[in-house]
């Protein structure tokens, strides 16, 4: 029987680039692969369809999933996953200078349902002790004004968020009228060393070691879809293909490994990764994919964007995948 032909597109990974190059082939297909910046590719599969299988934003997936009529279904990949303790962003002198200093407070967002900010205000909420009815809310773009939010929201009772049109998120921060900002993109001032513009966790990777340790959280920002027609003329594609995103980072975490020759370019990452294994996920594999490996974390987004108003009904994980991809155990 010939292979079918389907079209992939996802950012430029290590742990997905042999599968781009056709070193690793998912059984029965014969995939066209783009590489494109995640912004364009979340923009154009969720609302134009335009490829057959595609990484997107686990807010927005998740949020179009909770209202029942999303056209993909998900498989547990991820593509991309990052502590968000270095997100949060305020000024030196401004009246936030601790994560209880947040009540009361105005704090910015890029949009609510993007996924960064879900688990940001998660932690908030859950480790922090700052309900969401304690932030007065602002959206706006974080560099530039006018961004708009994508996911379709029913926020909770006593929670205000405010649409600004004509300032960005950075330029309040820095006229005194934000207390904070919460946004994975880091604010350009931020980045071009602007001495207004600073993380509320200078030290974040040691408030993020100790988070997953307490928790068992390590979150998930991005996952994979695949169009529901595909998935449904060929159920046997969804496990296919979580397979291959399996193998190919299978192959990246080797050449990570690998003492001979630093194949990617930061010097002790061979011992680093031993060291996040052992101490981080109790030995198990550093960046896993599959439902059961990522429950903790799964459970606490689904919860958190329920409690926030981005999804419209509390999920399950098993809620997510279809069920030929729920059992997979990586041998």
């Amino acid at each position: 029987m010939a292979n079918i032909h389907l079209t992939m597109a996802t950012n430029d990974y290590d742990h997905v680039r042999d599968i781009h190059m056709g070193i690793v082939r998912p059984d029965g297909i014969d995939l066209t692969c783009l590489t494109m910046e995640v912004e364009e590719i979340f923009h154009r599969f969720l609302f134009s369809l335009e490829w057959d299988i595609s990484e997107i934003s686990t807010g927005m997936s998740t949020s179009w999933i909770s209202r029942g009529n999303a056209p993909f279904v998900l498989i547990p990949v991820f593509p991309s996953r990052v502590f968000r303790h270095s997100s949060i962003y305020i000024h030196p002198e401004g009246r936030v200078k601790k994560p209880a200093d947040l009540k009361g407070k105005r704090v910015g967002v890029p949009e609510w349902g993007q996924t960064a900010g879900i688990y940001t205000r998660g932690w908030m909420v859950h480790e922090a002790g700052v309900a969401l009815k304690d932030v007065s809310w602002v959206q706006s773009g974080v560099n530039d004004p006018g961004r708009q939010e994508a996911a379709t929201l029913d926020l909770p009772e006593g929670v205000r968020l405010e649409v600004v049109t004509d300032r960005s998120l950075t330029q309040m921060l820095l006229d005194g009228d934000l207390d904070a900002i919460f946004t994975a993109r880091a604010p350009a001032e931020f980045l071009r060393g602007n001495p207004g513009v600073v993380r509320l966790f200078p030290d974040f990777r040691k408030e993020e070691e100790a988070y997953c340790r307490k928790t068992g959280i390590f979150p998930i920002m991005h996952s994979v879809a695949i169009r529901k027609g595909v998935a449904d003329r060929h159920p046997w594609v969804p496990m296919n293909v979580f397979k291959a995103f399996d193998a190919a980072k299978k192959r990246s975490v080797a050449r990570m490994m690998d003492v001979t020759a630093s194949q990617i370019a930061l010097p002790w990452l061979f011992d680093e990764l031993p060291r996040l294994s052992k101490t981080l996920f109790g030995g198990n594999d550093y960046w896993p994919y599959g439902m059961e490996p990522n429950r903790v974390t799964l459970e606490a987004f689904l919860l958190y964007g329920y409690e926030q108003g981005v999804f419209h009904r509390h999920l399950k994980p098993e809620d997510l995948y279809p069920e030929s991809v729920q059992h997979f155990h990586r041998k």
